[in-house]
């Protein structure tokens, strides 16, 4: 009996009538909350192209959101300035965004977001409000590399940055750069060069090298990185017992091919492929002519015999295919998707065709004249090319001109996708190189003479270069019916033998 009434009196104390009232009041006021919702303003977490430098490789970014957000609110007060038009893809509370087409070189972009609301269970238009979002970035400098060819200049490799109009000079003066190919990142150049003595005696001596940039891309899924000093030059093959010819990079830079000779042995000769911390080695396939590393950095397409085989880059491994109608690729798709292709037809013309990785096989033009180089616009539309047109008359003459080739129109056989941009005439040896937006053509124009005996820099042909000028060509609507005199090149150095970097 006297311990219920103990117990009663310890219930009836104050301090627990206090206690039991506060947390009659908590759970009053988290019920309220719960069914109120989450009041705080949802947010970007994260923006994967933030304060990056975005090349044309870079096809989409992403944002990420604190909480699921009403989609169409976040599309319609997205906003991108200047204007980069594009599409949006939704997964979960990431928003991808794929431009229609890469940025342009050489600009800020800034992306905001504000008035977009996230999204309540069953309740349509209603939702908290946005924090506030504004970032940057920005796309590579629009910069190229080339060949100097007056004064101190002349045979050394040169980058000209065209966002900050700076020039800088990479290899030193005893060295005549004969070809070049950038990395990806464009912080390094390969090159073969030659000893100016050497050159000059008509000796071949040429060696791969690697040379530092001093530009420094940071791609979004990079760490940042300083950028190296121009001008670290590195030997990446020497040419003691083997003759170094044609060369190529592999698209994903850890792969360079070379036609090699040996000095003591011409009839063995091939290309061999090197790569990081292995030595060089033969590729072992039988010898062939022009090649191109296919974009996978896996396999080859090289001319051999009556055809062009596709080698997969590993020593004395069996070709993949074999496409016996062509007798050179000229370029491939950015993508692997399609290739540019030439035939040799029985009465001397030449065709230009577009293959795919279907096999489907579209003859683009056929010529009496040459097809010279051919690139794929980024977006694989438009096919930009140097082609001849053979001049009648009683010498062989062909006259160069730049154009571009509507892929989709090539699909209607009652209308010609050759649209005309630029004749060149009384040359010859053209080197051409598009942009990696594709906004812009570059292309040289040189001026010969007969070849003597201390003459360091020459063409294909073996003509001395007496000089050159680089010109820039506007590639805004160059498929469009836009009359191809509206379009105007603009020269722009002394140089030749110019080629974008990525």
């Amino acid at each position: 009996m006297s311990g219920k009434t103990v117990t009663s009196k310890k219930f009836l104390q104050p301090i627990d009538r206090l206690a039991l009232g506060v947390m009659l009041v908590l759970g009053l006021l988290i019920g309220i909350l719960l069914l109120s919702g989450d009041h705080t303003a949802p947010r970007v977490r994260d923006f994967s192209w933030q304060d990056k430098q975005v090349g044309a490789e870079d096809t989409a970014f992403i944002l990420t959101f604190s909480r699921p957000m009403d989609h169409a609110s976040v599309e319609a007060n997205l906003q991108i300035i200047p204007p980069l038009p594009g599409k949006i893809s939704w997964a979960g509370r990431r928003m991808a965004y794929t431009p229609n087409f890469p940025a342009p070189y050489g600009t800020q972009y800034q992306v905001q977001l504000k008035e977009a609301k996230d999204k309540l269970p069953g309740i349509e238009g209603k939702g908290t409000l946005v924090e506030p979002f504004s970032r940057s970035f920005r796309t590579r400098d629009r910069a190229f590399a080339y060949v100097g060819v007056d004064g101190q200049e002349q045979g050394r490799l040169i980058v000209y940055n065209l966002t900050t109009q700076k020039k800088t000079i990479l290899t030193p003066v005893d060295l005549v750069v004969m070809d070049f190919k950038p990395y990806p990142e464009g912080d390094r150049i390969l090159f073969s060069a030659s000893d100016r003595k050497s050159q000059e005696q008509g000796l071949v001596t040429a060696q791969l090298y690697t040379v530092t940039t001093g530009l420094s891309f940071q791609s979004p899924d990079q760490p940042k990185a300083s950028p190296e000093t121009f001008g670290k030059i590195n030997l990446v093959l020497d040419s003691k017992e083997y003759q170094n010819l044609k060369f190529d990079l592999s698209a994903d830079g850890k792969t360079i091919v070379v036609q090699r000779v040996n000095r003591r042995n011409p009839a063995e000769f091939g290309v061999w492929i090197v790569q990081p911390d292995a030595k060089p080695r033969p590729l072992g396939n039988q010898p062939g002519g022009d090649f191109l590393i296919a974009p996978d950095s896996a396999s080859l397409a090289i001319a051999q015999g009556q055809g062009v085989a596709i080698l997969p880059l590993k020593p004395a491994a069996k070709p993949l295919d074999f496409l016996p109608k062509f007798g050179m690729v000229l370029s491939f798709a950015r993508d692997g998707s399609a290739a540019a292709m030439v035939k040799f037809n029985t009465d001397y013309t030449r065709s230009l065709f577009l293959v795919n990785n279907q096999g489907v096989e579209k003859e683009l033009l056929r010529t009496a004249g040459s097809v010279l180089s051919c690139e794929f616009a980024p977006k694989n539309e438009t096919l930009y090319c140097l082609l001849t047109q053979l001049i009648q008359g009683e010498e062989y003459q062909e006259e160069p001109f730049l154009a571009a080739i509507d892929l989709k129109a090539a699909s209607d056989s009652k209308q010609s996708p050759v649209k005309p941009l630029v004749v060149l005439p009384n040359q010859r040896d053209i080197q051409m190189s598009l942009s990696p937006d594709g906004l812009a053509l570059l292309f040289d124009q040189l001026a010969t003479r007969p070849p003597a005996a201390t003459d360091s820099l020459r063409t294909n042909e073996g003509q001395a270069i007496a000089t050159g000028v680089l010109w820039l060509l506007p590639l805004v609507n160059a498929t469009a019916s836009t009359p191809p005199a509206q379009i105007q090149p603009e020269q722009l150095l002394p140089g030749f033998h110019p080629g974008w970097l990525p």
